[in-house]
């Protein structure tokens, strides 16, 4: 008798049992990087977190910087007389000849003239309240608004109140403390440049760094899509794409954290305001309100972190196959 003859295997079986025999990284269905390990996860974390201490930076600096210009408009603004006591003379007379020159000159929209008991309370966050400041020769201060539009030139006034009141009376157009107020802001400004500068670089190494380990551990499916035909640019391609899902959620999550973080500032100093700690946070960052350049800068930075993560993963991979 002849041996019989065996029925051919279904090739659907024969084929699933091929795939069940290869390892998972070889599947068909299985994507050439996976997104759901744990060291993507942790990839995306760390991209998260520092997308949220760049949008940090790039908001406070914002708001210095608008602060800053809100100060500036505002010293810029007005100018101010200095009239010194001086024996013999009247001090309430000298002010008054000094309001006088003032308001006949071209450009002054408004004066004020302090009373000597404001000019004393000026004196008090260095010297103290309770003090008697009757004997010593507290200057008097007139303060000059200037008109809008372009800046009225000064020279003039401080001829006629250096003529009127020789040794006397001064004027200060605030120039010193603008100078100051604008390299600070800058100054500022180049800090938080250069944070946010620093931490996309450490962005693109930890994911250059990532990606030399995924392809490490995906250099046999790499062998056999070369085998198969396949170029670098695939190869790159596909890395690029699963790292820059990567760097897109973790620059959502890290602008929305930063978001809301401005978000939240802003409430609990609004809050605060009733305080004399509260009224001093309002003078200098203001409400923390970031203004929609804030809001821009921020998002940018995910969408950036995002395009670096891409961009590093793919000249990588290219580096590695290379």
């Amino acid at each position: 008798m002849g041996e019989a003859v065996k029925p051919p295997r279904p090739v659907a079986a024969s084929t699933a049992a091929g795939e069940a025999a290869l390892p998972a990284t070889l599947r068909r269905n299985a994507p050439l990087v996976p997104t759901d390990s744990a060291a993507s996860r942790s990839l995306a974390a760390v991209i998260a977190i520092l997308t949220f201490l760049a949008a940090l930076c790039a908001g406070a600096a914002e708001m210095v910087a608008a602060s800053a210009d809100q100060w500036q408009g505002a010293v810029a603004q007005e100018v101010t007389i200095q009239v010194r006591p001086s024996p013999g003379r009247g001090i309430d007379a000298d002010v008054a000849k000094a309001e006088a020159i003032a308001k006949a000159t071209p450009g002054i929209a408004a004066t004020r003239v302090f009373s000597k008991a404001e000019a004393e309370r000026l004196l008090e966050p260095w010297l103290g309240s309770g003090l008697d400041l009757s004997d010593l020769p507290v200057p008097r201060l007139v303060t000059l608004t200037l008109a809008p539009g372009p800046s009225p030139d000064l020279k003039p006034l401080r001829a006629a109140l250096t003529e009127a009141l020789p040794g006397v009376a001064s004027l200060d157009d605030h120039a010193l403390w603008l100078r100051r107020l604008s390299t600070m802001a800058n100054t500022f400004v180049g800090v938080g440049v250069a944070v946010v500068a620093l931490v996309l670089l450490a962005t693109g190494l930890a994911v250059a760094f990532a990606t030399r380990g995924a392809m490490a551990g995906n250099r046999e499916v790499v062998e056999v899509l070369h085998f198969v035909g396949a170029d670098d640019d695939f190869i790159a391609r596909a890395f690029q794409r699963r790292f820059f899902g990567l760097g897109l959620r973790g620059g959502i999550v890290g602008s929305s954290a930063a978001l809301l973080t401005f978000l939240v500032a802003g409430l609990v100093s609004r809050g605060w305001r009733s305080g004399p700690a509260g009224e001093e946070l309002d003078a200098l960052f203001g409400s923390f309100q970031i203004g929609w350049r804030g809001y821009a800068a921020v998002l940018l930075i995910g969408v950036i972190a995002s395009l670096v993560t891409g961009l590093v993963s793919r000249l990588t991979v290219r580096r590695f196959l290379a």
